[in-house]
């Protein structure tokens, strides 16, 4: 089975259109990113040499709206990494029916070895490249992988200066002051939680005291081991970063393990817990599993072993194609990752109203929003798995694409028949 990721989503879609019936036409249309933007940029470094750095954005499909997507600084970024996410952020922001398409951008560095200046430089040389791609009615990034509420402010700052008026909307995930929303710090945890609830009603879990492993210890995963008690008061027993794991069958208190990572740059060697690792960390005998951290840690090999009640996907691409049909078959109750974590996008979603309407929205107000809208795309995902009997991802992948699928024929870039359509959009490859 590959391994690349933009493969894996594309097999994805495959599979959901084969269940819709799409015409070829249209069904090509959505395997591929409708615009795709590769460029270089130099930088000037703190030792006076200029160093040329490589950048993309992917613009997946807009039928809906503009596109959104996040920007991720990366030393191992890769063009078919930024397409599967832009295509996955296509379909979460139909799935979660917000008049929005899907994009995704990255710059192949290593923030880790940048300073903070060198870092302001590539975040402003990147906006000064994509400038005239992107716009609140166009295409508003985000933040993502290394990239910061901070950094979203120097790109929205870059931007306006090259407009020459102001455009909060340009971009989301921005500090609070200079336009962002309340509640986007932790709402992609946040809207997990509410899928995570709807998931144990239909699979009548009782959730007080249930047994929670968390893998992946980053913002999304730190965000879900405070809410999962505070929503639910059930106990995470295991929580695990890129350097290895933590077991503690009593319990692990979210504050102090935040605090030792801080610390120590690690959960490893926690007091009072045992090592584990991440691959032993999924094989957990807990109700349920959180993947927060990176793509293709669930497959073929290991899905056999998942003795979670139910798998709360907060990372990207966790499961692989072949794992879905096996957890499926076991019994396993995947929350597919661009339904579980669509509150980031939910709430960016909900910071572009409030910029465009001079806006503040109370933090009741975006968390109320946020649960109707997560539990309206749980229920749209749950009645086409029970009517159709696909595993979770298919079902979420068919309201998905099917929503994308009716506003391309609406817009005549394609037709529901056999005639040829006058005119279907082509992408677009500028490099």
């Amino acid at each position: 089975m590959t391994t690349n990721p933009f493969a894996i989503a594309q097999v994805q879609l495959d599979e959901a259109a084969r269940l819709l019936h799409l015409d070829k036409d249209l069904h090509e249309l959505l395997r591929q990113p409708l615009a795709e933007h590769h460029f270089r940029f130099p930088v000037l470094m703190d030792n006076g040499r200029v160093k040329v750095f490589s950048g993309f954005r992917v613009q997946y499909n807009d039928a809906r709206g503009p596109c959104k997507g996040g920007i991720r600084f990366h030393p191992e970024e890769t063009i078919d990494t930024v397409r599967a996410l832009a295509a996955w952020m296509t379909w979460k922001t139909a799935l979660v029916d917000i008049p929005l398409g899907g994009g995704k951008g990255g710059v192949i560095c290593n923030p880790k070895e940048l300073s903070r200046g060198e870092l302001e430089r590539v975040s402003r040389g990147y906006i000064r490249k994509i400038g005239h791609l992107i716009g609140p009615d166009i295409d508003v990034p985000a933040p993502d992988v290394y990239t910061t509420p901070e950094i979203m402010a120097w790109m929205m700052d870059e931007f306006e200066t090259i407009q020459g008026h102001h455009a909060a909307g340009v971009i989301t995930g921005k500090p609070i002051f200079l336009g962002g929303s309340l509640g986007r710090g932790d709402a992609t945890a946040r809207g997990g939680m509410f899928t995570i609830r709807e998931a144990a009603k239909v699979m009548e879990i009782k959730l007080s005291g249930a047994t929670v492993a968390i893998q992946g210890y980053g913002n999304a995963g730190m965000h879900a081991h405070h809410l999962i008690m505070e929503f639910f008061d059930a106990k995470v027993v295991a929580v695990s970063d890129s350097l290895g794991g933590i077991y503690c069958k009593k319990g692990l208190d979210p504050v102090a393990v935040q605090e030792y990572k801080a610390k120590h740059g690690s959960v490893v060697g926690f007091p009072g817990a045992d090592p584990i690792t991440n691959e032993a960390l999924l094989e957990l005998k807990v109700d349920i599993l959180l993947p927060s951290a990176i793509e293709n840690v669930i497959t073929a090999h290991n899905a056999h072993k998942i003795k979670a009640k139910i798998v709360g996907e907060l990372a990207n691409g966790p499961t692989d194609p072949e794992a879905d049909v096996i957890l499926h078959k076991n019994g396993v109750f995947v929350i597919p990752d661009f339904l579980c974590n669509a509150g980031g996008v939910t709430v960016s979603y909900f910071e572009q109203i409030q910029n465009a309407n001079f806006d503040r929205w109370k933090i009741e107000v975006v968390h109320e929003r946020l649960d109707e809208t997560m539990t309206a795309a749980f229920k749209a995902v749950f009645d086409v798995r029970h009517d159709m009997n696909v595993h979770s991802r298919l079902a979420a992948y068919v309201v998905a694409v099917n929503r994308v699928a009716q506003a391309c024929r609406t817009r005549g870039w394609a037709l529901p028949c056999e005639e040829k359509p006058k005119q279907i959009r082509t992408p677009v490859l500028s490099i």
